[in-house]
């Protein structure tokens, strides 16, 4: 791992005076070695799979780790728009000239090297790999024992393109170890040689990275997501968007884990939206009101209106107008991703001022929350704290920036 972290940072200092062109060519021929190692990689998944079900894992773990030719075509479509966006690395963020004729400019660079920490979803491999290489940045990744013969066959694919390409080698490691030890030598930062460390996994992970991690972390603990279906919601639009919320793929962390109706609509509208969930398997936990107008609901624990389920499980509760619904969120919410269902504009623009979670929407299903959807190519991870990065973690926000001040001889007073 020592030698890993020292070769990291030498192909750091290489990438950093990488051209965008050869990044981009890097990135287009890896989309098109995914394409061609597609077998190879289905079959290594194949194997990861069929481990993981002898182990007894569950079905949301399954589906995260599962691939398929739709799945790797996502991945391979996700780099090549990657490829397409602007060059973050050295874009001009802000520039000025002060009276003593220094002209200042704030520009855009590289983090370095980021160590990435995650689980089951091999997708993330590649999305990671390629979110770095455009960002000039050079990552060392430590997937899941779940999907390490899957991160393996996709990291091959890498390795073979980094060999032909101007990029050096090890701008991409991924560490092929299933020893848990390892871990905490990232987290210790390898000798200095990691700039920042983003896991992406379940709340034990995170909770050990934030907790243990010696360098800065880049991270959202938990995805406990909330739609607001408000009394002047439009019943087409609200009843899809809390069913897609919930089930389109209930293991993202984007799902909508909570749903709060307004009390105006719970009598014809709420019903129906609570059909819709029951009848698509989702199991439904309610307050009191709820379970009175809803009989199938079992009963909320305060527990309840604090857990990320990742699974076809959901919390509702009855909420007495916007203000209220903002209360309940602010108090149990994980500043993840919140939603409004409403035809009223001025509801609508309270709720997404008054939240200070990082991504906030109006009439749109929480599983946008997703840097793809973003327009982003894909994303690293969501981040939820105050500083550097909020929401889907793409190419500019693996930038950092550094002031570039030119002058004529100027000496200060």
């Amino acid at each position: 791992m020592s030698s890993l972290g020292v070769a990291a940072r030498l192909a750091a200092r290489i990438m950093r005076q990488s051209s965008g062109e050869a990044r981009n060519n890097a990135l287009r021929r890896l989309a098109r070695g995914l394409r061609d190692d597609a077998p190879a990689i289905l079959s290594a998944n194949a194997e990861d799979l069929s481990v993981a079900r002898r182990n007894g894992a569950s079905a949301a773990v399954l589906d995260r780790l599962a691939l398929d030719d739709n799945r790797i075509e996502s991945m391979a479509k996700g780099i090549e728009e990657i490829a397409d966006l602007p060059d973050p690395v050295g874009s001009l963020l802000a520039q000025w000239r002060r009276p003593n004729g220094l002209d200042i400019s704030r520009v855009a660079t590289p983090i370095g090297v980021i160590g990435i920490i995650y689980e089951s979803r091999p997708n993330v491999t590649a999305d990671a790999a390629a979110l770095c290489l455009k960002s000039g940045n050079v990552c060392i990744l430590r997937g899941g024992s779940e999907a390490i013969r899957t991160n393996s066959a996709i990291h091959d694919a890498i390795s073979t393109v980094l060999a032909q390409s101007e990029l050096p080698a090890s701008a991409v490691e991924l560490v092929r170890h299933t020893d848990r030890a390892i871990v905490g030598q990232m987290l210790a930062g390898l000798g200095g040689a990691l700039d920042l460390i983003i896991p992406r996994g379940g709340k034990s992970l995170v909770a050990r990275v934030q907790a243990e991690a010696r360098v800065p972390v880049l991270a959202h603990l938990e995805g406990i997501c909330h739609v607001y279906v408000h009394a002047k919601a439009d019943p087409v639009k609200a009843r899809a968007i809390a069913l897609n919320a919930k089930t389109r793929r209930t293991g993202v962390c984007g799902a909508a884990e909570t749903l709060l109706i307004d009390h105006n609509v719970l009598e014809g509208l709420g019903i129906a939206i609570l059909q819709d969930l029951r009848d698509a398997g989702c199991e439904i936990r309610g307050d009191e009101t709820i379970r009175t107008a809803f009989p199938d609901a079992k009963p909320a624990t305060e527990d309840d209106w604090r857990t990320e389920y990742l699974d076809a499980i959901i919390a509702v509760k009855v909420v007495d107008g916007v203000e209220d619904a903002i209360r309940h969120i602010d108090t149990y919410g994980s500043h993840h991703t919140e939603s409004i269902v409403t035809e009223d504009a001025a509801a609508a623009e309270r709720f997404l001022a008054a939240l200070d979670s990082a991504i906030v929407m109006w009439n749109a299903s929480t599983q946008f929350a997703d840097g793809g959807e973003f327009g982003m190519g894909a994303e690293i991870g969501i981040g939820t704290g105050k500083l550097h990065a909020r929401g889907p973690v793409g190419v500019e926000q693996l930038t950092t920036f550094k002031y570039v001040v030119r002058g004529a001889g100027q000496v200060r007073p």
